[in-house]
């Protein structure tokens, strides 16, 4: 059913009737716009000095009529249109200009944003006649960037356009070229990042964002970076950079935005109103990683606990049904709303979680206990995230465990029984990788894994040397220890995969930061590591009263059995 919106308040009762009269038009669904239409939409614009469009679906009914005012018109949301990866709205805007002007960057704007089938502008003379239609539509993505194309304005009488053959042709351009670039089950994701640090930092913090969305499982089609010194409060990079970067993304086809920051509850909401694509921030990204990694039970419940901590303050959506009773026959006042409902037990399984946590971290610290009888050291391995720590405990202890090339590739912490040439053993545990500015959700909820440090006799920090932002990751590591209150442990450095940069940077990078170069992959680089980790054992165990402990110590190190 048509409709009549904008400013009708101080129009003449003729007026209104004709706009009425005007929504029940009908076109047929070949033509953009007949000649009778374009007449009755000029010459009512023109007494009434105001712009006024129609949205007209494709069948060729008129959706609604828009007052605006003598400049511009502002479309209404398009509630129950459809929208979505290589589709169009489906409803095309038609609208008077009444100084003959050209197509505005209002009027374009409006045509990537809303997916509308085509945006058209219709002079009007000195006697509010009709003259030329200017016409734009998008295009599909292509080489030259170019968003949308404007054709030649023409008297409306002298369009020779079939319009049904001519959108069906363009949607089914538009959908194969996102078909192109989707790849079965995955999602299409639009990176942006906001700066105001130097050009490396951002491109490393971009290209970051995009391993972690790689590892969720998402491919990324797009990215923008914005240099601003002040964090817009609203649309963290700026209204109008926003707008460019939504036309581009549905351009790309992405169906979700990806922001380089943490965003604000009311950060979501701006957003998410501006534009009808998917928002999350790397916090809810790297939330998502952890879903899926998560095997053993603590791991799924420390997830859920981060990811109900994190949505709580978001939860300001509200409530339709604001005097809904929920307390039963005689209840006063309109009782709890929905939105209240919803936080409380999000609180209740908070708690319960909190509860179940705790329980573990007792059965944990009883083994801790019982292996501090036992005497058996502990080495506990950190570092930052995909940097080999999975596979370099697997390379020292004979093991199997999941290692890949992604980012928080293993979640669950891994504990095995590592045994020296001389005859010397210790425990060695494998922990959740770190990474840049860690969410402080994510360091609380992972505070029981974590606390598997405390214990630890000895930290062995493996550092990506192949990666031309070790010192950066190196630092981020450190700084998170050092806020955990682990900086007291001693700490060897081992910088990894050596087999991927030359001996002489290796030899430079090992002697720069006092640290142990090998690859996880090759075992033959091991000796000198595990010669200098039974010597930090040595300096911080008491040595076990043995007569032969000391002609043990005198062997030679070699590789482990």
């Amino acid at each position: 059913m048509s409709s009549i919106s904008g400013s009708i308040k101080n129009l003449k009762p003729s007026h209104r009737k004709r706009l009425e009269k005007l929504s029940m038009q009908r076109m047929p669904a070949r033509r953009v716009i007949t000649q009778e239409t374009a007449r009755r939409l000029t010459e009512l614009s023109f007494e009434i000095g105001r712009q006024i469009g129609i949205l007209v679906d494709r069948k060729g009914n008129i959706h609604q009529v828009i007052m605006g005012d003598a400049r511009s018109i502002l479309i209404p949301k398009l509630y129950g249109w459809r929208s979505g990866l290589g589709r169009l709205r489906g409803l095309r805007l038609i609208h008077s200009h009444l100084k003959e002007e050209p197509l505005s960057q209002e009027d374009l704007t409006d045509l990537a944003l809303l997916r509308l089938d085509l945006v058209a502008a219709l002079g009007v003379d000195s006697e509010g006649l009709p003259t030329n239609l200017s016409i734009a539509h998008l295009l599909p993505d292509n080489p030259q960037g170019d968003v949308w194309q404007i054709l030649d304005p023409i008297p409306p009488s002298q369009l020779d356009l079939d319009f049904s053959a001519f959108i069906r042709a363009l949607e089914d351009e538009i959908s194969r070229t996102v078909t192109g670039r989707q790849v079965k089950g995955r999602e299409l994701a639009y990176l942006v990042a906001k700066s105001s640090g130097k050009d490396w930092e951002i491109t490393d913090s971009l290209h970051e964002l995009n391993e972690l969305a790689g590892s969720c499982g998402v491919q990324v089609v797009g990215s923008a970076i914005q240099k601003r010194t002040l964090v817009d409060p609203h649309f963290v990079v700026g209204k109008g950079k926003l707008k460019e970067i939504v036309i581009d993304a549905q351009q790309k086809g992405a169906d979700l935005l990806i922001f380089d920051a943490e965003l604000s509850p009311a950060q979501v909401r701006s957003i998410a109103n501006f534009t009808e694509l998917r928002v999350i921030d790397r916090t809810q990204l790297i939330l998502d990683i952890f879903a899926q990694r998560a095997r053993s039970r603590e791991g799924k419940i420390q997830v859920e606990l981060a990811q109900l901590r994190y949505a709580l303050p978001k939860l300001t959506e509200k409530d339709d049904a604001l005097s809904r009773l929920t307390g039963g026959i005689g209840g006063r006042g309109p009782g709890e709303t929905r939105l209240e409902i919803d936080r409380r037990r999000i609180q209740d399984r908070i708690t319960f979680l909190e509860d179940q946590i705790k329980k573990l971290a007792k059965h944990r610290s009883l083994r801790r206990e019982l292996r501090n009888r036992r005497g058996i050291p502990v080495i506990s391995i950190v570092g930052y995230t995909n940097t080999g720590k999975s596979t370099l405990l697997n390379s020292l202890t004979k093991s199997s465990i999941l290692a890949e090339n992604k980012l928080f590739a293993t979640l669950d912490p891994t504990s095995r029984r590592l045994r020296f040439p001389r005859e010397t053993e210790a425990i060695i545990t494998d922990t959740v990788g770190f990474l840049q500015d860690l969410p402080d959700a994510l360091v609380a909820a992972f505070s029981a894994t974590l606390d598997e440090l405390a214990d630890a006799d000895l930290l062995l920090h493996v550092i990506d040397c192949s990666n031309p932002a070790f010192e950066s990751q190196m630092s981020a590591v450190e700084k998170l220890l050092e806020k955990l209150e682990f900086s007291e442990i001693p700490v060897i450095r081992v910088f990894n995969k050596t087999d991927l940069v030359g001996e002489d940077i290796v030899r430079s990078v090992c002697e720069r930061f006092y640290g142990i170069g090998v690859s996880a992959l090759n075992s033959k680089t091991f000796p000198p590591l595990i010669a200098r980790i039974e010597d930090e054992l040595l300096r911080t165990i008491s040595p076990p009263h043995d007569d032969n402990y000391e002609n043990q110590r005198a062997a030679q190190p070699g590789v482990i059995s």
